[in-house]
């Protein structure tokens, strides 16, 4: 399943891996792990370092691989949930139909 994975990096850890040259690498070393179909990174409406990261999951019990390298590296605050890209959405269009028929008003 296609996910959107959001990490938060509080500025005074992130601060302290740019300071120690470990942000990039570290950053480097899980995406390597995670092999994202697309990350974008920027400064967060609260000043954080912060990214978004498009990756597919196979299975829930990745959570905790996906989740923990933000966690122990940087403390971060991580977001996951499910996305469509275009052609899912289309392929969704039916049980949308669906949807409406029975429960729209």
């Amino acid at each position: 399943m296609r996910m959107l994975l959001r990490v938060s990096i509080p500025v005074e850890a992130g601060n302290a891996a740019a300071k120690d040259e470990t942000l990039g690498p570290t950053i480097e070393r899980i995406l390597a792990d995670l092999k994202p179909e697309a990350a974008y990174f920027f400064a967060d409406d609260s000043g954080q370092r912060s990214g978004s990261i498009v990756f597919d999951m196979i299975d829930t019990s990745q959570i905790p691989a996906v989740a923990e390298p933000w966690f122990l590296a940087f403390n971060a605050k991580v977001s996951l949930r499910p996305i469509m890209n275009p052609q899912d959405l289309a392929k969704a269009g039916p049980s949308i139909g669906e949807a409406a028929k029975h429960y729209g008003k």
